[in-house]
């Protein structure tokens, strides 16, 4: 059994969106402009949780990063967009697909 008091959480800002992100968790963020494998340095963290030590920024916490891995370059599933207006024989069909980049979190730190 895991002690969820150990682990350290970090609320970090990335293309303008905001995630809880903990150490060796992955996820996808909206398309950044990096090769896969790239490594890249973060210092804009909102909120730092270990243990019980919890340190908020303003704006950001000062000294702390987050050491981030470009694992690959997706894109979304395919939206489909479909305006209609009603009695005027208007319809349009299009689709969208989001590229992505799926990151992983090595390392977060604080001073």
């Amino acid at each position: 059994m895991s002690d969820k008091k150990s682990e350290k959480y970090a609320v970090i800002r990335i293309g303008g969106k905001q995630y809880l992100v903990s150490e060796g968790e992955y996820f996808e963020v909206e398309k950044l402009d990096l090769e896969e494998g790239a490594k890249f340095v973060s210092e804009d963290i909102l909120l730092v949780i270990d243990g019980d030590k919890v340190s908020i920024g303003q704006p950001t916490v000062t000294g702390a990063t987050a050491t981030i891995t470009v694992l690959a370059q997706t894109k979304d599933e395919k939206k489909i967009i479909f305006k209609y207006k009603a009695k005027k024989n208007y319809r349009v069909k299009t689709g969208h697909r989001q590229k992505l980049t799926k990151i992983q979190i090595d390392k977060i730190t604080t001073k």
